[in-house]
């Protein structure tokens, strides 16, 4: 069977496109259905939390009330200092090892990568326990460097920029070396420049990911000093604070706005990136 036969048996008719279209947009409404509640909740009083009425008045107390309950400004300091730390040792060591990987070829170079994707495979969670005693015996409990320190090195990041750099021509490289480049000053001027779409891509996923961790978070920090948005957002939230719907709402929406905003702004680079990136 020739490639465009084989195409046209396994087109999707117009019943199955549209049985596609219907569930994709079931799933959408499914997923923004608690972030529309949260928005309903956190603009309007807390009477109006659990019933939906189009004249409902319309307030921001809820966030100033929220805010003065709290200090937030001090959890997204530090949430701030925390993925701005752990993404600059990430880009910094991803892009060594990556840079490696790529086009040194070097004894057990084949064995290392491995031991690297395996890392994809372990859960950081298993690794809470071990972690904890090595920050112990550091003497860096509840701190932010205690909460970065584990995340620094990362399997994905090395990954995602080893296949980028193996696409960038051999040519640019041995072209770069004429000139008298060095093996750093290549990888600035001629791979970095050109992986700036997936350093985009991978930044907000690694801040993402690092904005919302919770559990090492929690288990690593007992202070205001050190707590991020995630842990200081789950005292608030507590029931020793009373449950008030509007005021966890707008709490939550304060907390999640820089990363909604992040990925409006650069969704279209987000997904060219992975997109051009691929798996060779």
């Amino acid at each position: 069977m020739s490639m465009r036969a084989a195409s046209e048996a396994y087109a999707p008719t117009g019943a199955s496109r549209l049985l596609e279209t219907v569930a994709a947009w079931m799933l959408a409404g499914l997923w923004i259905l608690p972030l529309l509640y949260a928005l309903w909740t956190a603009f309007h009083p807390g009477e109006y939390s659990a019933r939906f009425e189009v004249l409902a008045p319309v307030t921001l107390d809820n966030f100033s009330r929220a805010w003065s309950a709290a200090p937030f400004a001090r959890y997204f300091l530090n949430t701030f200092v925390l993925v701005t730390l752990v993404l600059s040792g990430q880009l910094v060591l991803c892009t060594l090892a990556a840079y490696a990987f790529a086009r040194s070829d070097f004894r057990g170079s084949n064995i290392a990568f491995a031991l690297v994707l395996i890392q994809l495979m372990i859960m950081p969670d298993v690794l809470i326990v071990q972690n904890y005693k090595t920050m112990n015996m550091l003497g860096m409990l509840d701190s932010i460097p205690a909460i970065a320190l584990p995340y620094v090195a990362s399997a994905f990041g090395i990954f995602l920029l080893r296949q980028t750099f193996k696409t960038v021509p051999q040519e640019l490289d041995e072209a770069a070396r004429i000139e008298g480049a060095g093996a750093v000053q290549t990888l600035l001027r001629v791979y970095v420049p050109l992986a700036k779409p997936v350093y985009l891509a991978y930044g907000l996923v690694s801040v993402s990911y690092h904005w919302n961790n919770f559990l090492w978070p929690l288990i690593v920090t007992n202070s205001v000093e050190s707590r991020p948005l995630t842990v200081g957002l789950q005292v608030f939230a507590s029931t020793d604070q009373g449950i008030d719907w509007s005021i966890i709402c707008a709490a939550t929406l304060m907390t999640s706005a820089p990363l909604l905003i992040a990925f409006l702004l650069f969704q279209r680079q987000f997904v060219q990136s992975f997109m051009r990136v691929g798996i060779r």
